[in-house]
């Protein structure tokens, strides 16, 4: 296996300008890489043309003129749509590309892609991340790498343009199961804060000098400390939206069935975001679940 030397040179093909993806997209731009996009709305892109993306008009355009492929979509579905298929990435990608899916998605999936690239001569990372838009902005996201580890190795240095917590977890697939690990962690996690502040309220105390106290301590969490006063505020804008989060709660819990494993936390949690979705506000953020308790 051989990768291209020199990879400041190499151009990277983005595919996903969320709230998210746009503003990895952007760091890795500021870092000095060129960068072509592709998005199905190309305004929303714009920023980033702006400063010198080259948006490309199809999936298949952007992986013949990429060395460097990476992903952050929404769905399972859209990552099969993007990676394959006779106009999709693993088809048109150049022989001793590097394709990296961002998306948290299915392992199953991941191995998929993976053993499809393969067979193409094109190596594959599942690489997910945590750290909402936050993380993404400041480039301090956690990043979960599967796949092959001189792959990993050869695209570190674009992880830590991204990210901090940089860390290779296995074979195609553990990257995505590592990433269901954070999503079955935060999921009974949120509940707890989303009580608290509630709780705070009702006792008669100024929920914001209840954060202060309870955040450094045991109860401390990366949701307690982002995301709680965002509820206190009632500021419901997307760092992570509702409904992104039921779909990874909804990959999670079948994959703990497909291992026979039960999950009572995450399935009360996905109930829960359910119903919260169901009133209109799958586009919130996920500390919109605020509402639900204080209904």
């Amino acid at each position: 296996m051989r990768y291209v030397n020199g990879l400041n040179k190499q151009t990277i093909g983005f595919i996903g300008t969320g709230v998210m993806g746009k503003s990895m997209a952007t760091n890795l731009q500021k870092a000095g890489y060129p960068l072509h996009i592709y998005t199905r709305t190309k305004e929303k892109a714009t920023d980033l043309i702006n400063d010198g993306a080259i948006w490309m008009p199809t999936v298949a355009e952007l992986a013949k003129a990429s060395t460097i492929i990476i992903t952050m979509v929404g769905y399972p579905e859209d990552v099969e749509e993007v990676y394959f298929g006779e106009t999709g990435i693993l088809e048109n990608a150049k022989p001793e590309s590097i394709v990296i899916d961002m998306t948290t998605s299915k392992p199953a999936l991941a191995q998929s892609i993976f053993t499809k690239a393969q067979n193409n001569a094109i190596h594959a990372l599942d690489a997910p991340v945590s750290g909402g838009d936050i993380g993404a902005k400041n480039g301090t996201l956690a990043i979960m790498v599967g796949g092959e580890e001189k792959a990993f190795q050869a695209l570190l240095p674009i992880f830590q343009i991204m990210g901090e917590n940089i860390i290779y977890q296995g074979p195609a697939g553990a990257g995505q199961h590592t990433k269901l690990c954070n999503q079955i962690t935060i999921a009974s996690n949120m509940i707890g804060v989303c009580e608290a502040i509630v709780y705070a309220k009702k006792a008669g105390l100024d929920p914001s000098r209840v954060l202060e106290s309870i955040t450094t301590g045991a109860a401390g969490s990366w949701s307690l400390a982002n995301l709680g006063p965002r509820m206190i505020q009632e500021n419901y804008a997307p760092g992570f939206y509702v409904k992104h989060f039921i779909k990874d709660m909804r990959i999670a819990l079948e994959s703990a069935k497909e291992m026979g494993l039960a999950t009572p936390g995450l399935l009360l949690s996905l109930e829960l975001y359910q119903q919260l979705a169901e009133t209109g506000e799958g586009d919130s953020g996920t500390q919109a679940l605020i509402k639900f308790f204080e209904a």
